[in-house]
């Protein structure tokens, strides 16, 4: 039970995340340009750029890196 709500709060805090830096600070005129929006967000910037103290202040793209390494290893 207690991983299922460390997930939970996980993700509460990426949603609240995208919200504050993103949908909040904008409008959109379409879902499209909305959607093209948060999906830059995330593929740009949240995963390439922003550091996460969830694991251990690197960038998720960095993460995925090293584990591709040792996995090949």
């Amino acid at each position: 039970m207690t991983e299922h709500r460390s997930i939970n709060a996980v993700a509460e805090s990426f949603f609240a995340t995208l919200k504050a830096e993103l949908v909040y600070r904008s409008t959109w005129p379409t879902r499209f340009e909305l959607r093209a929006a948060v999906f830059e967000y995330i593929e740009v910037f949240y995963n390439r750029r922003r550091l996460h103290s969830s694991i251990g202040y690197k960038i998720p793209a960095e993460l995925k890196s090293a584990y591709a390494l040792s996995a090949a290893a």
